[in-house]
């Protein structure tokens, strides 16, 4: 039997991805699964640029708002959700579309995961007490003794990669590296036919612009609000996941007095224009990848009802 197919639809941020998808929804009954790693928190709207209710009570995304920002959330979760949401989706018939930026994640839909114990809360609690009373250049010496490979990939301040490949050492006696060299299972494309299509923009500047003025919306619309409840909690620190994410790291940081609005500010586009940055540099190197570009040729961007007839022509 031919596999079903299913649309990988990615691209680097403010490019008009979840816009895009709704298009194509709009044409071919699909079943819209988010791969964000941000949108999956609760309480967290504005920095995330996360779709409004109305729009989400029309074309709902699965793997949106499914846990509180105190809870970690990793690629081994997310990948086990995807799986159950393609199921949702096969059975119902309808076309699975996959559709963000987390191009780890991505990554994971693709190749699957190495088979690598689960997090354990004391052995990190440990850890974490250790490096703040060392420094994480201390845990980073003691990785290269047990996983030099592992180590020599890592800057001596990547806390959380230092942290996992010391966990891994002591749950399991194995490096990192050699559970990495033994493979992944558990990818997706093995039980569809994958459609994937990139949404780069050829020309940087254009992107750049919109970042900025998207950055000035999401800041009119309550972004520093927004992150004062969460500061306000209690059970948040800027060490979870979920307060790495871009905007909300650097907010955290001026309501807590380390830097002024204007430096929130620009931090914030720094931080994003590196973002899709890195979103490209993974996608220039992805095989098999559809590539249209948002842009234009005369400049502007693209009409997202024209893209979303590109996208079907490859379904």
């Amino acid at each position: 039997m031919a596999l079903p197919k299913a649309l990988f639809l990615m691209g680097p941020t403010g490019t008009g991805k979840t816009d895009l998808a709704i298009a194509i929804a709009q044409q071919v009954p699909s079943y819209l699964i988010s791969v964000d790693s941000a949108l999956v928190y609760r309480g967290m709207d504005i920095g995330t640029a996360k779709p409004d209710g109305d729009t989400l009570a029309r074309y709902p995304h699965a793997l949106v708002d499914i846990c509180d920002p105190a809870e970690p959330y990793s690629v081994a979760r997310f990948l086990k959700d995807a799986q159950q949401q393609l199921d949702l989706a096969l059975e119902r018939g309808l076309l699975p579309l996959f559709v963000g930026g987390t191009m780890l994640y991505f990554k994971a839909l693709r190749d699957g995961l190495s088979r690598l114990p689960a997090a354990d809360a004391g052995l990190r609690a440990e850890l974490e007490a250790r490096s703040a009373e060392q420094g994480w250049p201390a845990l980073h010496a003691e990785l290269e003794r047990v996983d030099p490979d592992t180590a020599g990939r890592l800057h001596p301040n990547h806390s959380a990669r230092i942290l996992r490949a010391l966990e891994v050492w002591r749950l399991t006696g194995v490096p990192l590296s050699e559970w990495h060299s033994q493979g992944n299972q558990g990818g997706l494309y093995a039980r569809v036919l994958p459609v994937q299509i990139g949404l780069i923009p050829s020309r940087r500047e254009p992107l750049h612009q919109r970042l900025d003025q998207r950055l000035g919306h999401i800041l009119e619309a309550g972004l520093v609000e927004e992150v004062q409840l969460l500061f306000e909690r209690g059970d948040l620190h800027p060490n979870l996941p979920s307060m790495r994410s871009v905007g909300y790291r650097q907010t955290w940081e001026f309501l807590a007095g380390a830097i002024s609005a204007q430096e929130m500010r620009q931090r914030i586009l720094v931080a994003t224009r590196q973002l899709a940055k890195r979103q490209n540099t993974w996608l220039n190197g992805w095989p098999d990848l559809q590539v249209l570009d948002p842009l234009a040729a005369g400049g502007g961007w693209r009409n997202t009802a024209d893209l979303a007839r590109d996208c079907l022509k490859f379904l």
